[in-house]
Formats: structure tokens, C-alpha cells, sequence
């Protein structure tokens, strides 16, 4: 038996550290983007809301100043507060805030839905014969902020001013990553826990994720997030003609419209010049809800593999990069079991060797060397990059602390990819709302002063 883990073992390793000497290679090859001219195209924004009134006011309010030409399309899944309350403040002396109203049964049937919804709405607001190809949507998460220069920087000559190119997508990074009390109704050891989760967030999608899309642009397979997508209509329309709407029902629809976008011919460019923030996560229990509906919308999204393969608009890279992400939580399935059996059955091994415990921990010195390579380095290398290439002015040392932090922190993989596969076990699919946290926060202080 213990041959064959071994041998499993050693090639979900070799697979993995191929694929991150890949990423990082292309991450650090990356070519500057060149903007282009945003008047060139007409935007509209979609903001899919539910329960957003603590954040939404101020989204709306940001977006029309930093973007005077764009339409802003607000989607209210039927929420229970006061969402529609304030849109409709904005909208009543803003010709550009438009109000997309869902109700119950028809709403809260997932994210993809509302955003239907509102493609179908702007369909008959637009008028008839416009051209449909410099239409482009936006996708804005309800707290989602963009950089002044964003629209700029997707109107580029390789992005949207590129025929060929169906959509794009910007690089994300944490708003709340400097703050020090991110939890001002909990003590120091909370907020400091706080403070360590939306930093990884931060580093996480600043780096890695980052050197992931890197690698994708390299093999042409580029994904979309749920923050800060941009799509162009008459590629929404060819999605909606082959598939009947635009979004479908994964609990991963951004990742699944970046899918149907390539099998339709259609290229995807990631933007990594510019960016929009979002909050990062502030407690265990928000970040594993998101991370679990992640994980089971890429375990639903598998079902595409056999349609990529055999799609002539996917590249042999393409192909390569694609099946490795959409089988990766079944290899950290694998590894949830693999890793620790091979640690029980190594240590009770050399435990039954005649020599004493110093003389053992004395020759085992490689073992602890090999672990920290193979499974520390490719982690807490990130920590480092950070620092060179987003926070110059922090120290060499709290560098080395955020990479080795990063390393702990991305074993919540294995409680996320868990739950995934239980609630598919279970069938449950529905989607679970991120609390925000002004949200939170609210619920705290009231629980307390209760």
C-alpha cells in the first residue's frame, strides 16, 4: 500500500509545483497594458443585490462619479431590508441609476438569474439598431469599487478594441487590507485575526490568482470573476442564441460565462493594470461560506470538460490549464486522506527502526527539509513577491511572515472543498449569501446590546 501512495502522492506534487513554476513564470513575464479611449464604447454596470442595503448607496454613488457615461443597472433579488429603498433614491434624480426589481418565486434562485434578468431589461431599454458590439456590460459586486482608469484600460487595443476579444476581466485586491480595527466591537485578539484574513485575501488574489490569469492569457483560457467582469453584448447575445440566456445556474457563473464565452470563438483578456477592490472577509465563518459555494460551483462546473476538449477554440494549453483547475478539489480531496495517512504510516515506520528518538530525529533532518520545500516554499514564496510587487514600503521580515501566514491560511481549502462535496451529496445547490461586513458588524452590536 504504501508504494502506491507514494506514487500518487509524488505525482499530485510533481503536477502541482509544474503548474506554480508555470504561473510564476508567466507572472513575472507579464507585459504592461496600454489603455485605450472608454468614450469609444457605451457601459452599463449590473450590480446584483440581495440584502445590500448597508453597502449599495455608496457603490452607486461611486460608480456615477467615477464613471459619468455608464448606466448603472442595480438588481434587487428581492431583498428583505432596504435595497430597492435606496436604489430608487438614486434613480428618482438619475436618469443612468435604473432599478432591475425581481420578486419571489421567480427571485433568490441564484446569482446568474438576476443577472438575466437585468441583460433582458437592458435589451428592451436599448434602442433598436444600436450597434450591440461597443455595448459593454460590467459585472460590480454591491461593494465593489473600480479604479478611475478601468474602463480606459479595457477599451485598450488589446482588450475591446479588439474585435475577437468577448470579454475581460480586472485584477481585485482588498479596500479594508490597512485597516486596524476591522472589528471595532471585539477585542484585540479578533481584530487581529481580522486583519490576517483580509491581508491573505489580498495577497491571494494579488499574486497567485493573478499569476493563474497570467498563465491563462499565455494559453488563451483567461477566467472571469464575479467582481469586475466585463462582457460584450453581442457576445451575451451569441451565449443566449446557442444556450438560451447568458447565465446559467453554477454557483461559479462567473467562471462558467468565461467558458461559454471561449466556446463561442470569442477570446478573454485579463487586465491586471487596473483594478477593482472589494472587502475582504473579516471572520472564519463568511470567508468559509464564500470559499465553500466556490468550491462546489467549480465541481459543477466539470460537466464543461468534455465540451472544452472537444472545442476547436480551446488550445492543447488551454485544454491542459482548464482540466487542472476544474479537477482541482478533487485532488485536494485526495490529498485531505493521502497526506495524513502517508504522515501516520512514515512516522509509526521509523519509530519500529532500532535506534533511539535522538539518533532518529537526528537522521530524519531531511524529512523536515523535503516537507518545507515541497509544501511550505510554494506557498510562502508569495509573501515575498507581495511585497516587491504591491507593498514596497513594508519590511523584508513582515514579507517572510505574510508568505508563511499565507501558508497556513490556505488549508481552509480542505474544510471548503469538504463542505462543497457534502452539500452536493446532500443536494443542496442553493446559493448562500456573503454577509458584508457593515452587515456583520450590525448584527454584532445588536446581538450585543441585546
Amino acid at each position: 500500500m504504501m508504494p502506491l501512495l507514494i506514487g500518487i502522492s509524488l505525482a499530485i506534487v510533481v503536477m502541482f509545483l509544474s503548474y506554480l513554476t508555470t504561473i510564476a513564470r508567466a507572472f513575472f513575464r507579464r507585459r504592461p497594458d496600454q489603455p485605450g479611449e472608454a468614450a469609444a464604447f457605451e457601459w452599463h454596470m449590473f450590480v446584483p443585490c440581495r440584502d445590500e442595503e448597508v453597502v449599495i448607496g455608496a457603490t452607486v454613488d461611486e460608480l456615477r462619479r467615477s464613471f459619468g457615461q455608464a448606466h448603472v443597472w442595480v438588481i434587487d433579488d428581492d431583498s428583505d431590508d432596504a435595497t430597492a429603498e435606496v436604489v430608487t433614491g438614486r434613480a428618482t434624480g438619475d436618469a443612468m441609476v435604473h432599478l432591475v426589481q425581481r420578486r419571489r418565486p421567480l427571485a433568490r434562485t441564484g446569482k446568474g438569474d438576476a443577472l438575466n434578468a437585468a441583460y433582458q431589461q437592458l435589451n428592451d431599454f436599448l434602442p433598436a439598431g444600436c450597434d450591440r458590439s461597443r455595448v459593454i456590460v460590467c459585472v460590480v459586486d454591491a461593494d465593489g469599487q473600480m479604479a478611475d482608469d478601468a474602463l480606459d484600460h479595457v477599451a485598450g487595443a488589446a482588450v475591446f478594441g479588439d474585435p475577437q476579444v468577448g470579454a475581460a476581466q480586472i485584477s481585485v485586491r482588498m479596500r479594508n487590507r490597512d485597516e486596524r480595527l476591522p472589528r471595532p466591537a471585539k477585542g484585540r485578539v479578533a481584530n487581529a485575526l481580522s486583519r490576517y484574513l483580509v491581508r491573505m485575501q489580498d495577497i491571494e488574489f494579488r499574486t497567485s490568482i493573478c499569476a493563474m490569469q497570467a498563465l491563462r492569457t499565455k494559453t488563451r483560457s483567461v477566467g472571469l470573476g464575479g467582481n469586475g467582469q466585463f462582457t460584450r453584448l453581442t457576445v451575451l447575445d451569441a451565449i443566449a442564441d446557442q444556450a438560451g440566456q447568458p447565465w446559467h445556474g453554477a454557483l461559479l457563473e462567473d467562471f462558467e460565462l468565461g467558458v461559454h464565452v471561449l466556446l463561442t470563438g470569442y477570446e478573454v483578456r485579463f487586465v491586471a493594470d487596473t483594478h477593482v477592490s472589494q472587502e475582504g472577509l473579516t471572520d472564519v465563518k463568511r470567508l468559509f461560506t464564500q470559499r465553500t459555494r466556490w468550491s462546489q460551483g467549480n465541481v459543477q462546473c466539470i460537466s464543461y470538460l468534455p465540451q472544452i476538449v472537444r472545442s476547436p477554440h480551446f488550445t492543447s494549453g488551454a485544454v491542459l490549464e482548464a482540466g487542472y483547475y476544474l479537477l482541482l478539489p478533487f485532488i485536494q480531496m485526495v490529498g485531505l486522506f493521502l497526506w495524513p495517512t502517508l504522515l501516520v504510516l512514515t512516522v509509526s515506520g521509523m519509530l519500529q527502526l532500532p535506534v533511539g528518538l535522538g539518533e532518529l530525529l537526528a537522521n530524519s533532518w531531511w524529512l523536515l527539509a523535503l516537507f518545507f520545500l515541497m509544501s511550505v516554499v510554494p506557498f510562502a514564496m508569495w509573501g515575498p513577491i507581495y511585497r516587491a510587487k504591491c507593498e514596497p514600503a513594508s519590511g523584508r521580515w513582515r514579507s517572510i511572515g505574510w508568505g508563511l501566514g499565507l501558508w497556513l491560511y490556505t488549508y481552509y481549502m480542505y474544510v471548503s472543498v469538504t463542505r462543497a462535496f457534502i452539500r452536493l451529496a446532500l443536494r443542496r445547490r442553493g446559493w448562500a449569501k456573503t454577509r458584508r461586513n457593515a452587515e456583520n458588524l450590525t448584527i454584532g452590536l445588536t446581538a450585543k446590546e441585546a
